[in-house]
């Protein structure tokens, strides 16, 4: 397996500051560590990776845990495999199924690496870790709540944990892995929730998929039970190698003037059933720890960094088809990938209890193909060959898509209705005579879906907003003595609104908000020597709904360094969880 390589490097080839940067945090023979267990708070005074996001609530009942690693080191891309067991204290059913881990890189010099966990076929995580220097071991700790993955855990079975990695005498750092399942079980105060009969993953093995191009898919063929009734798919879509900075990419024809990667700043994830389109998930701008400068990620990484979020699509209308008793193919692409995207997801299909077979079909499906992106390029070069002005690409769609079963309670329909829209707004000003380079991007990618589900005289209207909003200001100066300077600022964004109401009347509603700002200036001399690395970086994570939960978090940090943690500010009077 090739080494994948991500980390520390600037966006622009002519500027890359990768030896530099990893001469600078270099530690040679740097000792092994093990697992640094850290609090559960991120605390003032560290330079451990911290997040505002919050811990996974958690039922009030004694967990039985389940440890998967203890330790494991990771120097090589060999996957380190175990064997599972559900636990024999907590049988089920469980109120819910909470995976976490902890992580170590021992001080030293490496680069960032992404990291998955797989039960079987199944993933259960995928994030990527924090980058070393020669006096930070860096720890931190993540968790997410697995319980719609409740019909694998009930099955023994191999489990595997890849974090790809190379030690040598340049990249010196080994990473350390500790991951448990805690399995809560249900009671009287804590109910089991209703999850999906079956779970299917789509993966290479026990592997993302790699797609390099727009036609390359990861699939599944699937011959489901006959009475199939919902079924969903978490998607995770990640950017490597040439499409890791997708969102400062450019047209082809602009690659080199504009010294940048190609197929424009836009990427999509789409779904099909047996080639057809079924579905659309946005692609999350992620930014890892050594993305841009590695100055700008410590100790705040970028949403999401550490551990990436599956987006849910919506496949109930298809689920009179995927029911039918025949096989068939579910995939997943990622339209404009331009080596590579690493991709994944897990199918999760509910069936009717009262019945061993049910019937339906598809009634319409209006959703295209493929997305067709618009851009506009307006640029001037100068006779010195200086580029400036503006380069924008944009998508937009609206879908419907309707189906039914008729079910042992009845006749359901179901119609999802999305609407997909992305703009990207690239500002430069390139003088490839002195190595002067200015990039600034503006990034909205949203989604608005509406799914309706209708029963006899009752209607379900299940609505989502899920915004993505970014950017990036990026400018490399070179100084009159032979210097550099290189300034970065980022705002990345993750929001998403849920509502749910029944024949018009309000059940629920929930509002989450994520923020994290960063800046940092580079200086370099002229021997290509880091002379001062000045930044600063917020966090910010707010969530309520009206039940009346609410969490605030929010975070500062100052050259490396968190200087502050507020807790609750935003909540007012609602109840802190």
């Amino acid at each position: 397996m090739q080494e994948i390589v991500t980390g520390p490097r600037v966006v622009k080839p002519l500027h890359t500051l990768s030896n530099l940067l990893l001469l600078a945090l270099t530690c040679v023979g740097a000792a092994r560590a093990q697992v640094v267990v850290v609090p559960s708070t991120p605390q003032v005074g560290s330079s451990n990776p911290a997040s505002a996001e919050p811990s996974v609530t958690r039922p009030n009942v004694k967990p039985c845990i389940v440890s998967l690693l203890s330790n494991a080191p990771f120097d090589n891309f060999n996957a380190t495999t175990f064997n599972y067991a559900p636990p024999a204290a907590c049988p089920g059913p469980w109120a819910k199924v909470v995976l976490t881990a902890d992580f170590t890189v021992s001080a030293g010099n490496q680069f960032d690496r992404s990291a998955w966990f797989y039960l079987g076929d199944v993933n259960i995580f995928f994030g990527t870790t924090a980058e070393p220097r020669n006096n930070l071991s860096p720890s931190w700790h993540i968790e997410r709540d697995v319980t719609d993955l409740t019909a694998v855990l009930k099955t023994a079975q191999p489990g595997s944990a890849t974090i790809g990695n190379i030690v040598n005498s340049t990249d010196t750092s080994t990473i350390f892995a500790n991951a448990a399942l805690e399995f809560f079980p249900a009671s009287p105060l804590a109910l089991a929730p209703a999850t999906p009969d079956i779970v299917v993953g789509l993966s290479s093995g026990s592997n993302p998929a790699a797609l390099n191009t727009t036609a390359d898919q990861v699939s599944q063929t699937v011959n489901l039970p006959r009475n199939v009734e919902k079924v969903y798919l978490d998607v995770i879509a990640q950017s490597q190698i040439d499409d890791e900075f997708w969102y400062l990419c450019v047209p082809n024809d602009q690659t080199g003037p504009l010294e940048s990667c190609g197929n424009t700043a836009f990427r999509e994830t789409e779904i099909s059933i047996d080639g057809k389109p079924a579905g659309v998930a946005p692609v999350y701008p992620f930014i890892f720890t050594g993305g841009i400068d590695p100055f700008l990620w410590e100790p705040i990484p970028g949403v999401q960094t550490l551990d990436f979020k599956p987006y849910r699509v919506d496949l109930t209308p298809f689920a009179g088809v995927l029911g039918d008793g025949n096989q068939h193919t579910v995939a997943v692409s990622v339209f404009n990938a331009d080596s590579f995207f690493n991709a994944t997801a897990n199918l999760l299909v509910f069936t009717d209890h009262g019945s061993r077979e049910v019937s339906g079909g598809l009634i319409s499906n209006t959703l295209s193909a493929a997305p067709t992106p618009h851009v506009d390029e307006n640029l001037t070069t100068s006779s010195t060959g200086i580029v400036t002005g503006t380069v924008s690409v944009g998508s937009n769609r609206t879908f419907s898509i309707s189906g039914f079963v008729n079910t042992s309670h009845g006749r359901v329909e179901t119609t999802v209705e999305q609407k997909v829209d992305f703009l990207s707004t690239q500002t430069f000003n390139v003088n490839p005579n002195i190595g002067a380079d200015v990039q600034n991007a503006v990034q909205t990618s949203t989604v608005d879906s509406q799914t309706t589900t209708r029963q006899g005289f009752l209607l379900e209207t299940v609505s989502k907003h899920v915004s993505y909003p970014l950017t990036v200001d990026f400018s490399f100066t070179p100084n009159s003595d032979g210097s550099f300077t290189q300034a970065t600022t980022v705002n990345q964004q993750n929001q998403q609104t849920d509502t749910k109401a029944l024949n018009g009347f309000p059940l629920f509603e929930s509002n989450t908000q994520e923020q994290v700002i960063s800046k940092d200036t580079l200086s370099i001399n002229a021997a290509d020597q880091i002379t001062a690395a000045a930044g600063n970086s917020s966090a910010s994570f707010h969530s309520n709904d009206s039940l009346g939960n609410c969490f605030s978090r929010s975070l500062t940090a100052e050259n490396q360094v968190l200087t502050s943690v507020n807790d609750g500010k935003g909540c007012r009077q609602q109840k802190q969880f």
